[in-house]
């Protein structure tokens, strides 16, 4: 992929890709969520990314530990296409529990990067890995994520972007966090009660 164009700022990004680059011609969603995720968000992030892969739909996510582990994993095991974005140049792999995933990834699904090789890897680079699995999503859903959770960043791009935003009931209705009403109400953000909520918004 030459250059993303970022449609707020009209800036233009080189993104750095190995594998498929077809697998973005289909409906794209990005699952993601927290690094720490619990059993029943491990579960969750599963479920929906096989199911959104049986019906041909390409899951996006980020690679990190938790619900993109979870995502990831899942649709390919149940035979879907994935692409992951990472924080990290194409030939390095972060977490490193996750490299033989990402190797799998690189040689059979799509692997991309807003870094080229011999970039250094800061905490700054996950908000640019963030906007653009934004960018090549058609949806995003967030499984599990903190107050101070890095995929805030994400739904915050889903918006600037006018990209579609679900919002995980359990996560929603959870009293203890603050950040869902700072995104529910406002124009493509749901929540997500079932896979046909995705499937609709993205048809």
């Amino acid at each position: 992929m030459d250059f993303l164009r970022d449609a707020a700022t009209e800036r233009e990004a080189t993104v750095f890709y190995a594998g498929n680059l077809d697998l973005l011609d289909a409906p794209t969603v990005s699952i993601v969520g927290t690094r720490e995720v619990s059993d029943a968000g491990w579960k969750r992030a599963s479920q929906l990314a096989r199911e959104l892969a049986k019906r041909g739909v390409t899951i996006v996510s980020g690679l990190a530990k938790g619900v993109d582990t979870a995502a990831l994993g899942s649709a390919i095991e149940h035979g879907g296409h994935v692409a992951a974005v990472i924080g990290t140049p194409l030939d390095k792999a972060y977490p490193a529990e996750n490299a033989s995933l990402q190797q799998q990834i690189y040689a059979h699904h799509l692997l991309m990067s807003p870094f080229k090789d011999g970039d250094r890897v800061f905490r700054s680079n996950f908000p640019v890995r963030n906007r653009v699995m934004a960018a090549v999503s058609d949806a995003t859903v967030i499984i599990e994520a903190s107050d101070t959770s890095g995929t805030l960043h994400q739904a915050a791009e889903c918006g600037r972007l006018g990209r579609w935003l679900f919002i995980a009931k359990s996560v929603v209705d959870d009293p203890a966090l603050s950040w869902p009403k700072n995104f529910i109400g406002k124009p493509k953000v749901g929540v997500l009660s079932s896979i046909d909520d995705v499937l609709h918004a993205i048809a």
